[in-house]
């Protein structure tokens, strides 16, 4: 046994207060045994006894480090996790391209591979992940010796447990056990996330969340997606489905979703329907890039139909808001670039919408490229090792 696999046999053999103490290293380091024992509710005792092992296993480094400044007191052992000790894969599926990464504990990127793809046939979207997954791992060389777990993630309803895709109206998948045809493929711990969910721990864990008692994420482009973040955790529901904005029925049931229900948000903001709302006015079929230029050009139809979209993303924002009642929501999504088309209409409707002193919440744009939410992808591997989920 190499030492990284020795490394996941302790994680997963951790008790509930030795996983929480290493989550807490790996998330807030560098941090002191005392900041631990406050974070946790543990005793001091019982930080170092769950300390020792993670350090004799390489995992985490303790470093003397004198009191600065030349202030008074006892030199002071910060712990932190030692990043190159594991590497994970993230693997995001697109409807027309798969990007993965490699990353360290921390989910710092060590390599990346982006790769088109032609169709959503199953067979052919598994062999694009593992020609990812092949890539990645020359791409590391050494360090593919410390790969001990693979996160993927798709657009849709997923049960991370069963690694079931339940339903990807994007991918038009129903009931795919995805997880199970890729450990065979790979031959790896293989973790199926929901996309959004998935960068919404990144954000959790490595990100804005970080100390944040409350966010949501959401986003903007061939889908409307949201994550939670609530209480210092991320909301996954009763079922694995929790915030999913997209399908709220706001519109009208004339607009069909490409879920197959009717009145989604989806339905009318996403870039497929606005794309295909305007060609439908001009009368011709138009690309994403033409029905931009059009609508900063002022051309009605292109001007107005963004507008409805804004306005039923604003709508939707607001009463995520009202539900959940986060400090935070952050914009992001492929489309975060044009949120110009959006902004105004998105912010009218949201504070025209939000209850009372829930429209102190507030609203910002962070845009996230697709390396970053295959980053998500692989920060949920992180999190359920640490967290002794297997």
């Amino acid at each position: 046994m190499n030492e990284a696999a020795a490394a996941v046999s302790l994680l997963r053999g951790a008790s509930a207060a030795a996983a929480e103490v290493f989550k807490s290293i790996l998330t807030r380091g560098p941090i002191s045994r005392i900041d631990i024992a406050r974070l946790t509710g543990l005793s001091q005792a019982a930080v170092t006894k769950a300390v020792a092992p993670l350090i004799g296993a390489g995992l985490v480094s303790d470093h003397l480090e004198s009191q600065r400044d030349g202030q008074p007191g006892r030199p002071a052992n910060p712990l932190m996790v030692v990043p190159d000790a594991l590497v994970f894969v993230g693997i995001k599926v697109n409807a027309d391209e798969i990007v993965g990464v490699a990353t360290d504990l921390t989910t710092s990127i060590l390599a990346s591979d982006r790769r088109p793809l032609y169709s959503t046939e199953l067979d052919v979207v598994v062999d694009a992940i593992e020609a990812t997954a092949t890539k990645l791992v020359d791409l590391l060389g050494v360090r593919a010796e410390r790969i001990c777990a693979v996160g993927v993630t798709v657009s849709g309803d997923v049960d991370a447990q069963s690694g079931i895709v339940r339903e990807s109206a994007i991918m038009g998948w129903i009931d795919v056990p995805l997880g199970k045809i890729l450990t065979g493929r790979l031959d790896r711990d293989v973790l199926v996330e929901n996309d959004v969910r998935a960068l919404t721990i990144g954000e959790h864990w490595f990100g804005v969340g970080v100390g944040t008692a409350s966010f949501a994420i959401v986003t903007i482009g061939r889908g409307i997606g949201s994550g939670l973040h609530v209480n210092g955790e991320v909301v996954e529901g009763a079922y694995g489905v929790a915030g999913e904005i997209g399908h709220l029925p706001l519109t009208s049931p004339d607009r069909i979703c490409p879920c197959g229900r009717r009145g989604c948000v989806e339905a009318v903001a996403g870039t497929p329907a606005i794309v295909a709302e305007i060609s439908r006015g001009h009368g011709n079929d138009l690309s994403i890039d033409e029905v931009v230029d059009l609508a900063h050009s002022g051309d009605p139809i292109a001007v107005r139909t963004f507008e409805q979209a804004a306005t039923v993303i604003g709508t939707a924002i607001a009463t995520l808001v009202n539900l959940a009642g986060p400090e935070l929501v952050i914009i992001g999504g492929e489309a975060v670039s044009d949120f110009d088309l959006f902004e105004e209409h998105l912010r009218a409707a949201y504070a025209e919408h939000a209850f009372g002193a829930a429209s102190r919440c507030r609203i910002v744009t962070r845009p996230h490229t697709f390396e970053d939410w295959a980053r998500g992808a692989a920060a949920s591997a992180v999190r359920r090792l640490a967290e002794n989920r297997v």
